[in-house]
Order: C-alpha cells, then sequence, then structure tokens
C-alpha cells in the first residue's frame, strides 16, 4: 500500500467535493415509493394523530372500552392509547416527544402528565380537558409536574437532521459518484495505474468521513449558538457515536458503488435506500405505537442505531458503554459493509 498514492486521490477526490455545485434530481419512481410507504404503514383505519400514555396496563395494546376515562374522550378520533405497567417507564417515554400525553386510570381523581414543551400534548390536554364537561363534570382532573427537566422537541429532532444529511451525503457522495466514475470510464484508466483497488476505496471512505464529520462540527456548532441545545452526556461520546456512523454508512455507500454501472438505476437504489431509513429511524418522529413489525424493519438500518445511541447520550446522559450494544450492531455493520463492498468491487463495466 503507497500511502503516497492514497494522499493522492484523498485530495484530488475532496477538491471535486468543493468544487462541484450542482444538485442532483430526483427519480421518478421516488414519489410513488414515498406515498406508497406512508399508505401502508399509516393508510389503514389504525391512523393516529396523537400518541396518549396511559398507566398501570399490562400490554402495550390496550382495549378502549376497558379504560376508566371519560367516554368522550374514549370517542375522540386520532389518539392511539398506549398501555404501560408504571409511571415511571410512561414519564420517560413522555420526555422523550415519543407520546404525547400521559394518563392514569383508575378510580378517583383522574392525574395526568404533559410536557410544556409539546406542542400535540397541549393539544391533547385541552381535548382531555373537554371531555370531562358538561357530561362528566363530577370528574376531576389533575395536572401532574414532570419529574426533571423536559426535553424540547427541537433537542429531540436535532441530532435525526444530522443523522439524515449525513445518510445522504454519504451514500450519494460515495456510491453515485463512484458509479459515475465507472460509467465515464475514469476507473478504467486508473485500474492501469499502480493505484489498488484497496487504495483507491480507503481513499473515497477516509475523504468522506473528513467531510461528514467537519460539516458536523461546523453545523452543530451554529446550530448551537442559535438553540443552545442541552447534552447531558459527553460531547466526545457523540463525536464517536457520529464516527462510528458516518463510517457505517459510507460503507454502505460503497457496496452500492462496487458494481453500478447506470446513473439512473444507481439513483433509484439509493432513494430506495435512504427514504425508507430515513421515514422509519425515527428522524422526524418516534415509531412508539407503531406496528411490532415496522420497530422490527427498522433495526436493519445503520441511521437507527446511530439514533438511538447519539439520542440516549445527549438526552440522557448515557456513557459509550450504555450504549455499547449500538456501537457493536455499527462496527458489525461496518465490517460486513466493508468486506461485501471490497469483494464484489470492479474497475470496469
Amino acid at each position: 500500500m503507497s500511502f503516497k498514492r492514497l494522499w493522492a486521490i484523498l485530495k484530488a477526490r475532496n477538491y471535486e467535493f468543493f468544487r462541484d455545485h450542482s444538485a442532483f434530481g430526483w427519480n421518478f419512481l421516488f414519489p410513488f415509493l414515498l406515498v406508497a410507504g406512508f399508505g401502508i404503514i399509516f393508510g389503514g383505519k389504525t391512523y393516529t394523530e396523537y400518541k396518549i400514555g396511559v398507566f398501570p396496563s399490562e400490554s402495550k395494546q390496550v382495549s378502549i372500552a376497558e379504560l376508566n376515562i371519560p367516554q368522550r374522550f374514549k370517542d375522540m378520533q386520532y389518539l392511539k392509547f398506549i398501555g404501560f405497567p408504571n409511571a415511571a417507564e410512561g414519564l420517560e417515554k413522555l420526555k422523550h416527544h415519543r407520546i404525547d400525553f400521559l394518563l392514569k386510570t383508575g378510580n378517583g381523581p383522574h392525574q395526568y402528565w404533559v410536557s410544556d414543551a409539546s406542542p400535540k400534548g397541549y393539544v391533547v390536554e385541552q381535548m382531555f380537558k373537554a371531555s370531562l364537561f358538561p357530561a362528566e363534570n363530577t370528574l376531576n382532573a389533575e395536572k401532574k409536574e414532570i419529574q426533571g427537566s423536559a426535553i424540547r422537541y427541537i433537542d429531540w429532532l436535532f441530532p435525526g437532521i444530522l443523522a439524515m444529511n449525513m445518510m445522504f451525503s454519504a451514500l450519494w457522495g460515495v456510491g453515485y459518484v463512484v458509479v459515475r466514475y465507472r460509467k465515464n470510464g475514469v476507473l478504467k484508466r486508473l485500474k492501469v495505474t499502480p493505484l489498488t483497488a484497496f487504495e483507491y476505496l480507503t481513499a473515497q471512505a477516509i475523504s468522506r468521513i473528513f467531510l461528514l464529520m467537519f460539516t458536523l462540527v461546523i453545523v452543530w456548532t451554529g446550530c448551537d449558538l442559535i438553540f443552545s441545545f442541552n447534552v447531558q452526556g459527553s460531547y466526545i461520546d457523540l463525536f464517536v457515536i457520529f464516527f462510528l456512523g458516518s463510517l457505517s454508512l459510507t460503507s454502505l455507500g460503497l457496496v452500492l458503488a462496487s458494481r453500478g454501472t447506470s446513473e439512473e438505476f444507481t439513483t433509484g437504489i439509493l432513494n430506495f435506500i435512504s427514504w425508507p431509513m430515513m421515514f422509519l429511524s425515527e428522524v422526524w418522529f418516534s415509531l412508539e405505537g407503531a406496528p411490532g413489525w415496522v420497530k422490527i424493519f427498522a433495526k436493519i438500518f445503520p441511521l437507527t442505531h446511530m439514533l438511538t445511541a447519539a439520542r440516549r447520550v445527549m438526552h440522557d446522559g448515557a456513557g459509550l458503554i450504555d450504549v455499547g450494544q449500538e456501537i457493536m450492531i455499527l462496527s458489525l455493520m461496518t465490517l460486513g459493509f466493508l468486506t461485501l463492498g471490497a469483494s464484489l468491487f470492479s474497475w470496469n463495466k
């Protein structure tokens, strides 16, 4: 392995990245897949807009008819009731914006918890209060304080936005570019040089990871000056998690780049992989209350594990040992993607 050759390719790729100001268009298939995906997951009668946690409950799936809550609240549309065994588990989900409202069922006054930082929580609170009058004005409702500081929605959302940006940059910046090189004959010309496939792929990966982490630091610093994010854990731990995530996503991009020859086909494949990953990895919204098969399917994406670990460090103060499972999965995914990409890589069409 020659570090001189690797360095030459690394510099060339970085120069190309900074000088390329063109934007990629969308594939015609993307709107159909996007609408179809939402239709499959949320299109039936089970679609809900607000998630209501109730406790005590032995199961996540609760029978609305058996709940001891105002009947008018039961009859309201677009409410999803999710059971929790105790208040502690429900409060954890509430503080992390995975549910919008937490309600204690049983005899006596109704006790409920709502985050003042949640717009949906405010709406549900007003709906619940309205359901008590006038038909059930003999019932009382008591609002309870959330123990600990509530997490702002922007604090919950921001890691997802960063991860989504890293995902698109890794997949398109590696997968699409290498396929374009192969189609234009650039890789064929490089093959006759002393440059090896390992050196070329390593340079592509290092270049992309450098750009991902450079962008991460700049974006985080700029947004933090405006929004003042509350980070409970270590910034170093966060950096390590995002670094491992960038490794995994870049390695996935190398797999897509290993054999592709058509830019149009590659665009479709990239959309087919990146958009479901974005919507099922809890970038924009929580999957709490979603069908079990959706949660299981989401775990095949590296973005899911990166976001899970990053949010635990940022919001719960977890350390690297606490998110060891996610770190191990990301490392194994990276190793698997690199092995597959290296074994499949071809210079020629």
